[in-house]
């Protein structure tokens, strides 16, 4: 079989691409491979999902896989990817297990596996557990005693709660009015309840999961529904969550949309502050704005940058020790109070920071000047190649040269398809637009294709 983890867990099309079958066998080959590596205790995985129907079929192919192959289940039921990692540390398991497509259509579904302290799983045992579901045939199955036992954990969410509250340090959020979009997804009951517990009056909206409405037309990536709703209810500001609420995004009391990289700006600037900013330092990828960047330097803090996507967010965090990072798209990680992205941390302590603050979230925002950015996929027969041309380095070192400080050329190969992606910034979108698709022209007369 071709690669079956991708850098967040398994995807696919569920009951096609995502069986049953499948989700049995991962699940078997975690168990499996935690076993052989210590056989000094009963390996325990905590299972949660996400609302969309599909997850109930699923959670019962893991959950008899897990069992079938000895390990203890505990049974979060519906609950945010974060919850789920932070219930694998509080329980002290040695595995956790998402079923959820976060922001994807409601027809996908996705596993996404947590090691033990409710961290991503270590490359190496990523590796095991994948040459486990290659090699699942003949392997000794436990009976009698040694079949695993699976119990519920009906108070989870409420302690999930009760951690995200205690990392406030006493912030109320009394006399802020916020709006939460929950997609329809594993926030819905969690997360109006934490902003409401915390002090704030809460309008929700997309918060009743039928199964097939999780990311209908709402949450992060369908903002339009939110930023109607903060203005026609006076609020201050607007929260919207993915489906398994590990990203959060917002927007002000106007209906401006607030990014991961102004959140992750505001965010910074109020640890630096209380001086819990690890080395002034903020890690987030290279699609960030460069508006990020320059507010950053202006005030003091260094950015480290990484690959595309949050797996790589935390393992620069973890290496270095450092307390913030994220991404655009939404994905803030605060290692002090979570092992992943946490979109309903985020959002608590974004609006505690307007609170303390006694400023708005457009003021707070505002500390970015974001500058237009233009991406352009381009389809190439060979996307290696095509990247490492001489004539396509010579035209990025053309328009870096060009624009100077004021922008900058990202050009970089995609992971799964053979398309060679093109970002430019540049100080008005007439010039990011010029110069990303000169540069997408040399591109695809360095490595022609017949696909557009």
């Amino acid at each position: 079989m071709g690669r079956l983890f991708g850098t967040d867990g398994v995807r696919g099309l569920a009951n096609a691409d995502l069986t049953p079958e499948l989700a049995l066998a991962v699940a078997v080959a975690a168990a499996r491979t935690l076993r052989e590596r210590d056989r000094s205790h009963r390996p325990v995985a905590v299972v949660g999902r996400d609302p969309r129907a599909s997850g109930e079929m699923l959670e019962a192919a893991v959950v008899a896989g897990l069992a079938s192959a000895g390990a203890e289940v505990l049974r979060a039921g519906v609950m945010p990817t974060p919850a789920v990692a932070h219930l694998v540390g509080a329980h002290g398991a040695d595995l956790g297990v998402v079923l959820s497509a976060s922001h994807n259509p409601m027809p996908d579904n996705g596993i996404k596996l947590f090691a033990a302290g409710g961290h991503k799983l270590p490359d190496e045992v990523e590796d095991a557990i994948e040459a486990a579901v290659d090699n699942g045939a003949g392997w000794r199955r436990p009976t009698g005693a040694g079949v695993g036992r699976i119990r519920d954990l009906p108070g989870a969410a409420t302690a999930y709660v009760d951690h995200l509250l205690g990392t406030l340090r006493g912030v109320s959020l009394d006399g802020l009015r916020v709006v939460v979009d929950c997609a329809n997804g594993a926030a819905s009951q969690v997360a109006p309840e934490a902003y409401a517990r915390a002090g704030a009056d809460v309008v929700a909206l997309h918060c009743a999961p039928d199964g097939l409405n999780i990311n209908d037309g709402c949450g992060s990536t369908h903002l339009s529904v939110l930023r109607e709703a903060v203005v026609a209810h006076g609020a201050d500001l607007g929260v919207a969550h993915d489906g398994d609420a590990d990203r959060c995004l917002a927007v002000t009391a106007t209906g401006e949309e607030v990014d991961g990289d102004q959140i992750m700006a505001i965010l910074a600037l109020a640890m630096k502050r209380e001086g819990r900013l690890t080395g002034d330092t903020l890690v987030a990828t290279v699609m960030s704005n460069l508006g990020l960047r320059q507010a950053m330097r202006e005030h003091g803090i260094a950015v480290v940058e990484t690959k595309v996507g949050d797996r790589y967010v935390l393992e620069e965090l973890r290496a270095k020790g450092y307390a913030l990072g994220g991404e655009q798209s939404g994905h803030i990680v605060m290692p002090a109070y979570a092992t992943t992205g946490d979109g309903v941390l985020t959002a608590l302590h974004l609006m505690a920071e307007v609170v303390s603050s006694g400023r708005s979230l457009a003021e707070l925002a505002s500390v970015v000047t974001k500058l237009p950015q233009v991406l352009i996929n381009v389809s190439v027969a060979d996307r290696s190649a095509a990247a490492a041309a001489p004539e396509v380095r010579a035209a990025v070192a053309e328009a870096e040269a060009a624009l100077g400080d004021s922008g900058r050329v990202l050009l970089r190969p995609s992971g799964t398809e053979q398309l060679v992606r093109v970002m430019v910034e540049a100080s008005s979108a007439e010039d990011a637009r010029s110069v990303a698709e000169r540069i997408a022209d040399v591109v695809r007369a360095a490595s022609p294709t017949t696909s557009s």
